[in-house]
Formats: structure tokens, sequence, C-alpha cells
């Protein structure tokens, strides 16, 4: 029975094993979607967001299944996809796997073979949603920030002191522990390494941010007062 939910989609242009597959995996608990061609799945992909994972079959008329793995990762599906060939070699084996494929199944696929590789897809399938949701969290968090704010934080994860920090942007130690306190409170965030790892997955760690060497400051830059010297 399936642990997880999500559709199979089924895209093959053999009708008999379109029919029997399906049966097989509606048997099993599975919630089945069935494609004549790839085209056919690309288009209610396009309509439609959905859940599960993709059998494939490699060969087809029209738009073949590695060409429609290429057509999902330039489109930014995240549906693992399970390919099923009658025609298996080596070469196309390492093409799949490299375009991220889950799995590589030959015709006709034993059935706890077949099964246990949906189970991994799917498993697969809903840590990668989980992943989107919260990186989708995160950007909303992210977005409350005010530009200042922002600035500290770009600052902060990169290991700047609060020092470095007021000198480079011309404020105070005491406003800039202000706004660290404030990053923090907005981003839900407890410590330090949270806020790293948030960082690093919103990519505000791509560019690093120019610091005057220590003990100068960059032209122009005021001294903060000295309320605190952390």
């Amino acid at each position: 029975m399936s642990s997880l939910p999500g559709v199979v989609h089924i895209v093959d242009d053999d009708a008999s094993f379109r029919t029997s597959t399906s049966r097989l995996l509606r048997a099993c608990g599975y919630t089945v979607e069935t494609y004549e061609s790839a085209e056919h799945l690309l288009d209610s992909l396009k309509r439609h967001t959905s859940t599960g994972c993709i059998l494939l079959d490699i060969r087809m008329a029209g738009v073949s299944g590695l060409e429609a793995q290429e057509v999902l990762r330039a489109t930014g599906s995240r549906l693992p996809i399970i390919f099923l060939t009658g025609h298996a070699d080596i070469p196309t084996a390492v093409q799949v796997i490299k375009g991220g494929a889950e799995d590589l199944l030959t015709k006709p696929a034993n059935r706890d073979k077949l099964v246990q590789a949906i189970e991994r897809a799917l498993a697969r399938g809903r840590i990668t949603q989980d992943d989107d949701e919260k990186l989708a969290e995160w950007r909303r968090l992210a977005s409350r920030l005010t530009p200042r704010e922002r600035q500290v934080l770009e600052r902060v994860v990169l290991g700047a002191l609060n020092k470095q920090i007021a000198y480079e942007l011309g404020s105070t130690v005491r406003t800039i522990k202000a706004h660290r306190q404030h990053v923090m409170q907005k981003l839900q965030v407890r410590s330090f390494a949270e806020l790293v790892l948030m960082a690093q997955r919103l990519g505000l760690l791509a560019e690093p941010v120019s610091q005057p060497p220590a003990g100068k400051l960059s032209p122009g830059a005021r001294l903060p007062r000295a309320d605190s010297d952390g």
C-alpha cells in the first residue's frame, strides 16, 4: 500500500502497458493518472500543479522520455522521474541518472521493484516539497526586513563584528545591536547557526561584503559611540 500522498503519472504510448500498470498501482493504493504521450503530460502539468512522481517511457513517438526530462528540468518541475524502458543500455542509464532521474527500470518491471522505486520517489518528492515550502516561508519572513536590517543581516552572517558593521554603515554599535535583534525576531531564528543557514538558502552569502582593515575606517565612516565594544 502507498505510504505517501501524491499522483503517479504513467506516461507510455503503449495502451496495454498503461492499463495494466495503472490497475496494478491502483490496487496498491496509489492515485494514478495516465498519458499516451509526453506532450499530454507536459500540457497537463502546465495547467495543474501536482505532487507525486512520473513513470516515463524512454522511447515514444513524438517527444521522447529523455526530451521530456529536459523540458521538465528546464521548466522547474520537481517531480521525481522513474524511467521505464525495454531497451536498457549503459549510456542511456548514465544519461538519465545524470539528468536527475530517480531510477531506471527495465520492462516488464517486477512488481516489488516498481513499488519500491515509487515509494522512494514519493518520499524524495515529499522532502523536496517540504524544503520548497520552508524556503518560501523564509522568503516571506525576509521580505519583512527593512533595507537597513537587510544590510546588517548580510554582514552579520559573514562574521562581521558590531563595530565593523557600525563603521561601514556609519552607525553606532548600539543601533547595530538593535537591528540584529530585530532581524532575529523577524526571521524567527534562535541562533546564529540558524541565521547563517537561512542566509545561505536565500542566496545572501554569494557576494562577500567589503570590510575596512582592522583598526581603520572606510572613507566617510563615522566612529561609533563608546556605548559598547561588541
